[in-house]
């Protein structure tokens, strides 16, 4: 399995990995030209984020997003961790952990130092249980939005 930047031959996959995901945890059906703008956006603008993708003799295995967030307190990125996705037949065998630890090598590489978040359902034990095993931990802060 190889890790790698995604581009924009992988954007007909993101998108259906982003309509699994939304389906998946919250029942969500995902427009799929608004959802297509949104990752073409993403990929055409990396000044955004980005999206890793792990692959496996040309298959799409598992991808997700990265957004970033300065953070004034800490002089330095948060890198947020989103829109996460293994398919089905790949999960439980080490993907996230893979795409996860590329996160931090360019991180690292960048400079941007160690601070990463993401957004987990409350529900989404399977998740959490990765997560933590990964390192991470709860965050005490609350999400409001409007």
């Amino acid at each position: 399995m190889q890790i790698r930047l995604g581009n924009a031959s992988d954007l007909t996959a993101l998108v259906q990995f982003n309509q699994a995901m939304a389906l998946e945890t919250e029942n969500l059906q995902l427009d799929t030209d608004t959802l297509t703008r949104g990752v073409k956006g993403m990929l055409e603008h990396p000044e955004r984020g980005f999206y890793l993708v792990a692959e496996q003799d040309l298959q799409i295995l598992g991808s997700l997003m990265v957004t970033f967030e300065w953070s004034d307190w800490r002089a330095q990125q948060y890198y947020w961790v989103q829109s996460v996705y293994v398919t089905p037949q790949h999960r439980r065998k080490g993907v996230y952990a893979k795409l996860y630890q590329y996160v931090k090598q360019l991180a690292q590489t960048n400079g941007d130092g160690d601070c990463f978040r993401l957004y987990v359902e409350h529900d989404n034990h399977i998740a959490q249980q990765t997560y933590k095993k990964l390192g991470m931990s709860q965050s005490h802060y609350l999400m409001f939005e409007q």
